[in-house]
């Protein structure tokens, strides 16, 4: 039986450029983004160790990819783990924009700063 008493809770954390998801009020992953124009960039996704294997990060993924599509963005799938998701998940092709070489060279100059 696993301790959690609370569903996860996903935030955006915008001046951190990510969305986390909190398991009892705390951390247990991240999905980084940038934004580019009307684009969401994701780049990177992680769960603590402590909370591998309970579907945190599809969670995660999803609710940052409804709240890109409600605020009227289009998304990236950089991140590996981002891009595995929407083969699955089909209802976010329509906003979902193809990983360019210009993204690439873009957001590897944001990471630069």
């Amino acid at each position: 039986m696993s301790e959690q008493t609370g569903a996860p809770v996903v935030r955006d954390v915008e001046a951190r450029h990510r969305y986390e998801i909190l398991v009892d009020d705390r951390r247990a992953g991240l999905t980084a983004y940038r934004d580019r124009d009307r684009q969401r960039v994701f780049f990177h996704t992680e769960i603590d160790d402590a909370h591998a294997g309970q579907g945190l990060a599809s969670i995660l993924v999803e609710q940052a990819l409804t709240d890109v599509r409600a605020s009227g963005r289009r998304l990236v799938p950089v991140c590996p783990y981002v891009a595995k998701f929407l083969k699955k998940h089909e209802e976010f092709a329509d906003i979902t924009d193809p990983v360019t070489p210009q993204v690439l060279s873009w957001l590897e100059a944001q990471l630069a700063r």
